[in-house]
């Protein structure tokens, strides 16, 4: 028996409200202002210019630890979106029915090394992540984090990070 194909735009709400649960449920994605751009199951992290994230006015500059925080928050929720998409296209998740709460757990970071490649400049800032390997215990991503123009990175980052799951991360 062939599922028959949803409309267009049952599918594209079905896939935003799980986005909103996944961002929803990290409390620091709020404060830091950030928000994700999805185009099918690619992710944009966007960090919108506030003057709170400036740490050398003198410049002005953005903050590292900023700058760090948009980066891994990047690699989180686009390894977290990668981990949900194959249920939840297959509907064994139940967009309607995730929440904060429901959602399975995110990856914990075991480490994280940033490149700061020039300053941030007072302005919006995007960022995408790649992951690079998956597997059930462990996974490692790369994120790139740009300005105005995508070839002109002001900071990548690699992180490592414990899968949910694995019995080791209560």
């Amino acid at each position: 028996m062939t599922r028959k194909p949803e409309p267009v735009q049952v599918v594209k709400q079905r896939r935003d409200a799980a986005l909103r649960a996944l961002v929803d449920g990290v409390p620091y994605i709020g404060f830091l202002g950030l928000t994700f751009e999805r185009r099918g199951d690619e992710l944009t992290g966007v960090m919108p210019f506030d003057p709170k994230l400036v740490g050398n006015p003198a410049l002005p500059a953005l903050h590292g630890g900023a700058t760090a925080a948009f980066l891994e928050v990047t690699a989180v929720v686009t390894l977290s979106w990668a981990m949900l998409w194959d249920d939840l296209e297959s509907g064994r998740l139940a967009a309607g029915s995730l929440t904060p709460d429901t959602l399975p757990r995110l990856p914990k970071t075991i480490d994280l090394s940033v490149d700061y490649l020039r300053a941030g400049l007072p302005r919006d800032a995007y960022a995408r992540a790649r992951v690079v390997r998956s597997g059930r215990r462990y996974a490692s991503v790369h994120v790139e984090g740009w300005q105005d123009n995508r070839d002109r990175l002001f900071g990548q980052a690699t992180g490592h990070f414990l899968m949910p799951g694995t019995g080791d991360d209560a």
